[in-house]
This record gives C-alpha cells, structure tokens and sequence, in this order.
C-alpha cells in the first residue's frame, strides 16, 4: 500500500518527455512532477498529448508499434525507460482504469482474483477479492452474486470493478483514461466519490475532458494545449500545472484562461 509513501515526495518526476509516433512529435519537453497522495487531472483539448503522456507512467505506449518515448521519467528515483525495468512489474504498481469498463468475460469474484492468482498470490484469495471490491466501493451491491459475470453489471459498477480489479494488484498509482466518459452522471459521481476515497491510499492521476469533474476532485491540474509544426502536423504540450484552485481560478497564461472560459478554440 502507499502509506508508506511521504505525502511531500514526488512519485513521479518527468523531465524533458518527448513522445514520437512513427517519427512524428506527438507530444514534446514535459516537465512534471507528481505527488504522492493526491489527485492529479490533465485536461485540455483532443489530440493534446493528456493520454500519451498518462501512457507513459506505466510504459503502455511500449504496446502501440511505431511509440518511442525520449527524456527520463522517474518513478520513486528511478527512470523506469531504463532498459533494466521490468515494465510488467512496473505496471502492477502502476495500475490503469480505461475509458470504457473492461471487465473480463468472467465471475465478479474472478475478475478480481484472476491477476493476482497469475502473479503468484498467495495470501486468502476471497479475503483479497472482498477487500478489493470494499475499497471500490461496490462490495455490498455485489456480495450475493460473486459468482455472476462481471459483464451483466451496469456500466458505472462495471467501472468500479475494473477500479477492484486494479486495486486486487496493490499499486501505488492508479491512472484512470477519461474512466466516466461512458457512465451517466449518478455512476459519474460514484467515481469520482470513489477517487476522492481512494487517494487517502493511492496516488491518482486521471485524464478528463470534463472540467468541472477535474475541479470538484483534482488537488492539482495540469493543463494541456497543441500547437502546429511547419510541416502542419499537431502535437502537444504542457502549458500550466498547478493548483487546481489557481488554475482554475486564476490561471497564469492566456491559453489556459481562454479554454477555461469556455473561449478556447
């Protein structure tokens, strides 16, 4: 778990990240550093680098043919693009949430004890699988049907599960890609609930297009813009980062202002 963490260290530090798809700038000189404990939200337009980079914290851009990732990106003092990471290791303590609930074609009870049963688990499985989906919050809309598919389940419980499914692993971080944009507002508001439980243990970062659910949960913002080449190719940047209070409330460059205000674009 991530008590053992200092609140006041960083988790993460990305210096310089510069990400290619097939030769292509898709998102140049990030600078960031993330905390431990808090909830973290990009924002800003399509196409401005907020997933890629969340890509990068857990290595997944490693997945998609053509990605080449270049800076260091430090997770607890470590450049986790050092060949000598294990990224399937990396990725059990950096646990990911998706845009549309995933889960497996399986039990409720199994889509949580699957990974861990595969990694080599060895502590009491239903033990595990309770306390995971406690943590999500929907233990006891699921309790009396364990052995049920996790796909009959509506789609805001369909993402909470996939939330247990991540926590059954016993990450640090969780990073969530745009995890309410499928879900209608009362399941919206369960994650986000949830989000604000959750980072008492976890670090969060979560990529969103809706800004009022960045400002009702996220302790700091960090906000994302493109800008064209010569060529007339886009690609991304980081135009602010800060406090979500500040940015939201007086933002430091004109960019953010505008889109902020509605004004962007």
């Amino acid at each position: 778990m991530t008590t053992d963490l200092n609140k006041d260290r960083s988790v993460f530090d990305a210096e310089g990240i510069k990400v290619f798809y097939n030769g292509f700038l898709a998102l140049t000189d990030v600078y960031i550093k993330i905390p431990a404990q808090k909830i973290i939200a990009f924002i800003g337009p399509s196409g401005c680098g907020k997933s890629t980079l969340l890509r990068c914290f857990n290595r997944m851009n490693d997945l998609i043919p053509g990605a080449k990732v270049e800076g260091a990106l430090l997770y607890r003092d470590r450049n986790i693009y050092d060949p000598q990471v294990n990224a399937v290791k990396l990725r059990r303590q950096v646990g990911m949430v998706f845009q549309r609930p995933n889960p497996f074609p399986k039990s409720i009870y199994d889509n949580i004890a699957y990974a861990p049963k595969t990694n080599g688990y060895t502590g009491n499985l239903d033990e595990l699988v309770e306390s995971s989906l406690r943590q999500a919050a929907i233990w006891d809309e699921v309790k009396d049907k364990l052995g049920e598919k996790g796909t009959a389940l509506s789609g805001g419980q369909q993402q909470r599960l996939c939330i247990a499914r991540a926590i059954a692993m016993k990450p640090h971080v969780l990073l969530m890609d745009e995890p309410c944009s499928a879900l209608d507002p009362i399941s919206t508001r369960q994650v986000e609930d949830l989000c604000l439980q959750l980072k008492e243990k976890y670090t969060i970062v979560i990529v969103t297009h809706n800004m009022q659910q960045a400002s009702r949960i996220a302790d700091l913002t960090a906000f994302f813009n493109t800008e064209t080449n010569q060529g007339g190719r886009r690609y991304g940047k980081l135009v602010e980062f800060g406090s979500t209070e500040k940015l939201f409330g007086e933002p430091e460059t004109e960019e953010a202002r505008q889109y902020i205000t509605g004004r962007f674009g």
